[in-house]
């Protein structure tokens, strides 16, 4: 029978009280993201087992059940590898908690702990041309309010290539526009903010817009604003791209073979600056990214750079005589 001191509860109010805020610092994203996790898998053994969540003994979330949650999630909720992964990386943290905190949970801890996190088919990174990036912003029309905003953020999009959480994140005094050479604070993931450049056709769109809505230069107020006159959140950034697309697509009928949301501005200016021969330490530290291997996805995927590179190595097609192994093992294996 489980002792008291194995119930999941207390571990987990001092693993979020504590351990997340406290000791690592964790930003409200990460608590959230965390906290979601730890509740389905909660939830989804307490239909497993048939008990109250309350009831449920920390050894009863064994290796197999948490297996089997994760299995869930891919087959029934048709959650992605990544998401599934997201998701381990919860328990695994919440299960090193457990066993620091509590030596009783030290054994189904470590078990947990040893389930891999799975690897995933990485997906071409896709991008627009440059010409459907001007058809997407010229699309609102600028006659109305609306359509000024919508412009103005598809501009903010495509010129600061920010995660629209950044962007909907921006206020009036993070933005400095009245210097020679503009800038805007993006405040990133994991506490890392940066400060990129403005140019001037998107400095423009800003100042219009922070006086149309009497924002003052300095004041901490949102300068994208939604439909009731607070903070544009994500399902409106969304419906905006979506908006410009419904309406661009009659002049860039390829938009229409594309899936564009607003982090595909983020992509598409990431292949601009490569292909314009910016390095990928700078274009890490201008999208925020943590580590350059996350950059390097943009340069595995410029076909046209890998061309000139076979051009400028001078390696031709020609693949001279291929290797026939005479021996019966020899022509099995190079038959596979």
């Amino acid at each position: 029978m489980a002792t008291a001191s194995l119930r999941p509860a207390p571990l987990l109010e001092s693993y979020f009280r504590r351990r997340l805020t406290k000791q690592r610092n964790a930003t409200p994203a990460t608590v959230a993201s965390y906290r979601d996790a730890l509740r389905m898998l909660i939830l989804f053994a307490a239909t497993r087992l048939r008990k109250k969540p309350a009831a449920l003994a920390l050894e009863e979330l064994d290796r197999d059940l948490v297996l089997a949650f994760l299995d869930e999630l891919e087959e029934k909720r048709n959650n992605t590898i990544a998401t599934r992964n997201a998701r381990l990386a919860a328990i695994r943290s919440f299960f090193h908690h457990a066993a620091a905190a509590d030596p009783a949970s030290f054994g189904v801890a470590q078990r947990v702990l040893t389930i891999p996190v799975k690897r995933a088919h990485i997906e071409v990174t896709l991008h627009l041309t440059e010409a459907e990036v001007d058809a997407l912003i010229a699309a609102p029309n600028p006659r109305t309010s609306r359509g000024r905003r919508d412009r103005t953020f598809l501009l903010f999009l495509a010129r600061t290539g920010a995660r629209v959480s950044e962007a909907t994140g921006v206020n009036a005094n993070d933005l400095q526009l009245e210097r020679s050479h503009p800038q805007v604070l993006l405040r990133g993931k994991g506490r890392r903010d940066r400060v990129i450049p403005i140019p001037q056709d998107l400095a423009r769109a800003l100042t219009a817009l922070l006086a149309e809505h009497g924002i003052a230069n300095h004041e901490p107020r949102p300068i994208f604003i939604g439909a009731r006159n607070e903070r544009l959140t994500r399902f409106g950034a969304t419906h905006i791209v979506r908006r410009a697309v419904a309406q661009a697509v009659t002049i860039r009928p390829t938009l229409a073979q594309k899936p564009i949301s607003p982090h595909i501005f983020r992509h598409s200016l990431a292949m601009k600056l490569l292909q314009s021969g910016v390095d990928l330490l700078t274009i890490q530290a201008w999208l925020g990214h943590a580590q350059v291997a996350t950059t390097h996805r943009y340069a595995a995927a410029d076909v046209e750079m890998m061309r000139k590179g076979l051009e400028k190595a001078g390696v031709s097609g020609d693949l001279g005589v291929r290797f026939r192994p005479n021996d019966a093992v020899l022509q099995l294996l190079n038959s596979i």
